[in-house]
């Protein structure tokens, strides 16, 4: 079937694959993914807030001090602090595109039901990268875990997992609870924990219940495993691949002045507290053709809520950079 033909310099849908003669039903989608920063931040604060601007007062937790007792001692009161950390909702992204009222009636495909829902994953994506960004950006560093130009290792089978090893002790001495502990790292450091070996006999680390408290892990079957691992809870961000186009704006993540090096995040979900929502998505007719306009805009904001003790970055190399 021949297409409505199309005005000069007009290219929205321009190689005609919405023609209903030409394709069929079946339109090749985005992966999807969760949400990381959802995972490893406090989002109480989400119900909260209402739109660009808003500000959330948050209290900080008071610093008791404790003081030697023997009988008689007169005890002194200590004046608690109401001391406030303000989360600010002062990031946000849009998307906006339209869809001809010809293309919508001869269409095949609901394309701005399908435009709509990667437009919401795009949005997404760009929310992890920004959070990422920001816990890296702030993390505190520990000679013991790598820094930029002096990134640890894991070519060989058990540096990955030594290095989380490393973290929980690193948590540990800095008092960090035990409880929503995380990681979150690139692929290529879950590729080598997935090849893992602990002896000999060549049988894969990742499944011995030393390293995971279990009899049984989610990992014989190639995910990260919803168990944990040496006390952290694991997710993977692609958003986190030095250099690749998938991160926001195809902006460099992590230590970019040394090539191969990547960061991998360690913290405790009451570090950073995040707040988002989507403020609005609407549909408006366009003025100047016969178009549905469809937009959408996320509003959020993100804040560290407690001292570098609760969040660490680490820096590894060694492993091919295929996502690049």
């Amino acid at each position: 079937m021949a297409t409505m033909a199309r005005a000069g310099g007009y290219n929205n849908l321009a190689k005609g694959n919405w023609a209903p003669a030409i394709y069929s039903q079946k339109v090749l989608k985005y992966f999807r993914r969760a949400s990381v920063a959802e995972a490893i931040t406090n989002t109480d604060y989400t119900g909260e807030i209402e739109n660009f601007g808003d500000t959330v007062n948050i209290l900080k937790e008071p610093t008791i001090t404790v003081a030697s007792y023997a009988r008689g001692t007169t005890v002194n009161t200590q004046e608690l602090s109401d001391d406030q950390i303000q989360l600010t909702i002062d990031q946000g992204n849009y998307f906006a595109f339209k869809v001809d009222d010809i293309e919508e009636r001869q269409a095949h495909t609901n394309w701005e039901a399908l435009a709509t829902s990667s437009g919401a994953y795009a949005l997404k994506k760009n929310y992890d990268y920004n959070v990422l960004k920001a816990i890296a950006d702030n993390a505190a560093t520990d000679s013991n875990l790598g820094t930029a130009g002096s990134a640890v290792s894991i070519n060989t089978v058990n540096e990955a997992l030594n290095m989380l090893s490393t973290a929980q002790q690193v948590l540990d001495e800095n008092d960090v609870p035990e409880e929503n502990r995380w990681c979150v790292a690139p692929p290529q450091f879950w590729t080598q924990i997935r090849l893992a070996k602990t002896d000999a006999a060549g049988a894969p680390m990742i499944l011995d219940s030393a390293a995971t408290g279990e009899g049984q892990s989610a990992l014989m079957n190639g995910r990260i495993t919803d168990r944990k691992i040496h006390g952290l809870n694991l997710y993977q961000s692609n958003t986190m691949v030095v250099g690749s186009a998938g991160t926001a704006a195809a902006a460099t993540f992590g230590p970019s002045a040394t090539s191969g090096e990547h960061y991998v995040l360690f913290g405790h979900m009451s570090a950073v507290a995040t707040a988002s929502h989507i403020a609005k998505t609407e549909v408006i007719r366009d003025p100047d053709s016969f178009a549905d306009v469809v937009r959408g805009l996320h509003v959020f904001g993100r804040k560290v809520l407690r001292g570098s003790g609760s969040g660490f970055k680490g820096v590894f190399a060694g492993v091919a950079d295929f996502n690049t």
